[in-house]
């Protein structure tokens, strides 16, 4: 499934499968324990990492050990830039020159790791947000924009209490999405779940503490977790 953009936001509705994704920028303190838990039940995540991730040297051993795995690693930009306005979404702030050097340079960060281009054409934008444009630009650079299905509420485990009304503490982001599997007939089915890979030291709950739970949740009722790559095979 496409939205309104032509960005990928979903996969089969019929198929019982899941890509669980998580994305790094300047936090990435869950590393550890989401390595352990995909490894605990063999499944294979997918990882969009910027520049900045990759470069820091205290992702040395997290970044390793995806690529050992077997997980998929793809590009989240660079410096993880706004390439759109919030309030006007049409309106770009940065231009083609702009988007593709930082694009490129991800990709230059990712070759370190022995990632070639052709094996990670899958692109989340940072920060989730694009328009038509950044969808056409990055396809003009042969890659495909994916982003994570509407519906759940994950992707908000990166606020902190300090946010006041827009903090969701992860008991409510867990419940939230059991609520809209049992409430919609497709379920969870092409699901793009996004879980950040870590958040604000202000944020106590880490919502990623959950994933060992979620997977056997989801597991018992017959979800297998594909990487985000295998999900549109």
């Amino acid at each position: 499934m496409y939205d309104t953009y032509g960005c990928i936001i979903r996969g089969d509705t019929t198929q019982r499968k899941i890509a669980l994704v998580f994305t790094a920028d300047e936090y990435g303190a869950g590393a550890p324990f989401i390595l352990d838990a995909l490894n605990d039940d063999q499944i294979e995540g997918s990882f969009f990492l910027t520049g900045n991730y990759l470069r820091d040297a205290g992702n040395a051993k997290a970044i390793k050990r995806m690529v050992t795995d077997g997980h998929y690693l793809g590009p989240h930009s660079d410096r993880h830039l706004l390439y759109c306005d919030w309030e006007n979404r049409d309106s770009l702030l940065v231009s083609r020159e702009v988007f593709d050097a930082d694009l490129g340079a991800n990709y230059t960060e990712m070759a370190k790791w022995g990632i070639d281009r052709s094996e990670a054409l899958f692109f989340m934008p940072p920060y989730e947000w694009y328009n038509r444009r950044i969808v056409e630009w990055t396809e003009e650079q042969g890659g495909q924009l994916v982003n994570f299905t509407p519906g759940l509420r994950t992707a908000a485990d990166y606020t902190y209490p300090e946010m006041g009304d827009r903090y969701m503490d992860s008991g409510k982001l867990y419940e939230q999405l059991l609520a809209y599997e049992a409430q919609h007939p497709s379920g969870l089915n092409g699901f793009i779940v996004l879980i950040h890979l870590g958040t604000d030291p202000r944020r106590m709950d880490k919502f990623y503490h959950r994933l060992p739970e979620l997977i056997e949740t989801l597991t018992l009722k017959g979800y297998v977790f594909k990487r985000i790559d295998k999900l549109f095979q």
